[in-house]
């Protein structure tokens, strides 16, 4: 149910007058706390170019409010923290026949809220260089990477374990039982997205656990294991090396494999292949990346979450079953020029050998092109503008489209 728009304010309000009294008369809980209040203004517009577009267009503005807040821990050899989060977003431009961006919610008879809020809370526990946490989390790994693009970002409810008790290894293990996404208030049932893919059911239930060893400065390996139950079984390798050349130049490797497999009533068969190189030099960067899918279904990843592949994109995944694609990469650094804080980034992904549901083989392409600024110093210190433009393209049997995102995005420390 969506909250009501005095609530919907209530959220922030209260969440803010919570962390002064915290901060007031537990001065020891809150040494080390940390607060901030991230504002947002989030423009999207998505142009459907292909004939048998069910809109034309998507189209929205929003303002959005997002109070994060990390306390400390209590004294002792056993420590005790609790963090907060809350969330308030405003429609700012918006109507039934535009709406879809994932920016603002939707009922089910079309209509867009003028505003909504949610708020979480995480209890906390450390020994020694272990932490566990229980309540709304923000888990990122290679099985899974909540989506982050949008007004606010996906988040889950459930319990993990993050150690880091081994030097140069750092363990981590949990249970997630509901998913809130980007633009929803509601805890829903965790589900998969697969392209190609038959059965599954909603559940409450994805276990996962991980290690990332250090092994050296330049050197890092990594195996993360997931279930969500009744759906998929995954287990995700990768290794990440940086290897300097010269002054100034550095080759950076980026190597990736997934297995994905069936679990309950569904049909999950993918090996995941992929892997990128990059080289840098001074304020330029070149990328080149490749993947490939192979199996009878595209690579399993839960619902609203972004894969954690070479090639996903500001639209696309290029995760359909058999396809093949390559990634040409360039971002620059202004400050070469005397424009610190200005950075650019263009990279084009080829998709070849898509496996069709008719038994043809399909083609795709997208070109995104980024430009942020983030100001570094002054009154504006904080500020970051960032306008993400895309275009995508295939053989006819997907969607055409065009897209522009414009953020304005300011973070006021408030601990």
């Amino acid at each position: 149910m969506y909250m009501s728009n005095k609530l919907a304010r209530g959220v922030l309000l209260s969440a803010l007058s919570g962390l002064l009294v915290i901060q007031n008369s537990h001065a020891d809980f809150i040494s080390d706390s940390k607060a901030t209040l991230m504002i947002r203004n989030y423009y999207y517009n998505r142009d459907f170019r292909q004939d048998n577009a069910a809109q034309s267009h998507a189209d929205e503005w929003a303002q959005g409010f997002w109070l994060k807040y990390e306390s400390g821990f209590t004294e002792g050899p056993v420590g005790f923290g609790l963090d907060a989060t809350a969330m308030w977003g405003i429609r700012l431009d918006s109507s039934p026949g535009r709406a879809g961006t994932g920016l603002l919610p939707v009922h089910n008879n079309g209509d867009v809220p003028n505003e909504y809020g949610k708020a979480g809370l995480t209890g906390k526990l450390r020994f020694a260089k272990t932490t566990l946490r229980y309540g709304t989390l923000f888990p990122m790994m290679p099985t899974l990477t909540p989506n982050q693009t949008r007004l606010f970002p996906q988040y889950f409810k459930g319990y993990s374990a993050v150690s880091q008790d081994i030097e140069n290894l750092t363990i981590n293990a949990g249970r997630l039982t509901d998913n809130i996404q980007r633009n929803s208030t509601a805890a829903k049932e965790i589900t998969m997205t697969n392209k190609g893919m038959k059965g599954g059911t909603p559940t409450d239930q994805f276990d996962y656990a991980g290690f990332k060893y250090q092994w050296s400065k330049g050197l890092s390996l990594g195996y993360d294991y997931a279930n969500l139950d009744n759906n998929y079984h995954q287990h995700y390798f990768t290794l990440n090396h940086s290897l300097p050349l010269a002054e100034g130049h550095t080759l950076v490797s980026d190597l990736r494999y997934a297995r994905s497999s069936d679990d309950g009533d569904s049909n999950v068969d993918n090996k995941a292949i992929n892997g990128m190189l990059i080289y840098k030099y001074k304020t330029h960067s070149f990328a080149l990346a490749y993947q490939k899918m192979i199996g009878d279904t595209g690579f399993a990843y839960l619902t609203g979450s972004d894969p954690y592949l070479t090639n996903f994109a500001q639209v696309n995944d290029f995760a359909n079953p058999g396809e093949k694609s390559w990634q040409a990469r360039y971002t620059y650094d202004f400050a070469a020029v005397g424009i610190p804080g200005l950075t650019l980034m263009t990279r084009y992904i080829s998709g070849t050998d898509i496996r069709r549901t008719d038994g043809s083989k399909g083609e795709e392409w997208e070109r995104d092109l980024y430009i942020d600024y983030a100001f570094q110093s002054g009154p504006l210190k904080n500020l970051v503008l960032q306008w993400r433009n895309a275009m995508l393209r295939n053989d006819g049997k997907g969607n055409d489209l065009d897209e522009n995102r414009f953020i304005i995005t300011y973070n006021l420390p408030l601990l």
